[in-house]
């Protein structure tokens, strides 16, 4: 008998990702399970033509100009609750989100409501928020500022006291806003990179910056790299 004849490769088409399975020898194997992971994370990303629709509120704004990837943004007043955490920058956010995902869901003294002669107040049962977009991050002394925005509904007269001192609640006037929105997970890489295209977009324009560069994100963890929506913010006058 003659020798066998070697495997056929046998291939799989996974959302327009055509991929080897030819058996072979663990090196082999651990390539091909690199090559399924890669096209799989390619195949989720490919019916992505277009932003998906936005169904978390976000602040009020209307774009003004853009100028290639960066968006001039006029922002309307919006109330946050805020605070402050210690770095590295990685591990600001995840150290902040128990503090004001608590405020947000209830670890409040209520909505206060105001009796027909001042100074006299009562105090309701605690407010519990919907989730908003973005948070926000952006460096302070001592470490990071890290806040969630509010819905449009709490103003800053209806915001109810935080339980925890740690929390701040605050306005944020109305501002005009550099933009420069991007996907991917959090890397100093990433970051640094898309921040050089907006100084470029900035300076281009003959805007002038004022305050430090503030990075939003908009999606929760589990989302793939491909469809988070992350942005750097650089206010503008």
């Amino acid at each position: 008998r003659g020798a066998a004849a070697p495997a056929r490769p046998r291939r799989a088409r996974n959302n327009g990702c055509m991929l080897s399975l030819t058996a072979s020898a663990p090196a082999d194997r651990a390539l091909r399970s690199r090559r399924l992971f890669v096209g799989l994370a390619a195949a989720a990303c490919l019916p992505l033509v277009s932003p998906p629709a936005r169904a978390i509120e976000e602040p009020a704004y209307t774009v003004e100009r853009k100028l290639g990837e960066v968006e001039i943004r006029a922002y309307a007043p919006y109330v946050v609750a805020e605070v402050v955490v210690p770095g590295p920058a990685d591990s600001a956010g995840n150290r902040a989100f128990p503090l004001l995902a608590g405020y947000i869901f209830g670890r409040n003294k209520g909505e206060r409501k105001m009796a027909m002669t001042a100074p006299v107040t009562q105090t309701a049962a605690p407010m519990k928020m919907e989730m908003t977009a973005p948070v926000t991050q952006t460096t302070t002394d001592g470490g990071f500022v890290v806040l969630f925005v509010l819905p449009r509904e709490v103003t800053i007269a209806r915001a109810p006291a935080p339980l925890d001192p740690r929390v701040k609640v605050r306005e944020v006037p109305a501002a005009r806003w550099a933009t420069i929105t991007f996907s991917g997970f959090w890397s100093q890489e990433n970051y640094e990179r898309h921040l050089a295209q907006l100084r470029e977009g900035v300076a281009a324009a003959g805007l002038q910056v004022q305050g430090e560069p503030m990075w939003s994100r908009y999606d929760a963890r589990w989302k793939p790299w491909c469809l988070r929506r992350n942005e750097i913010w650089r206010a503008v006058r």
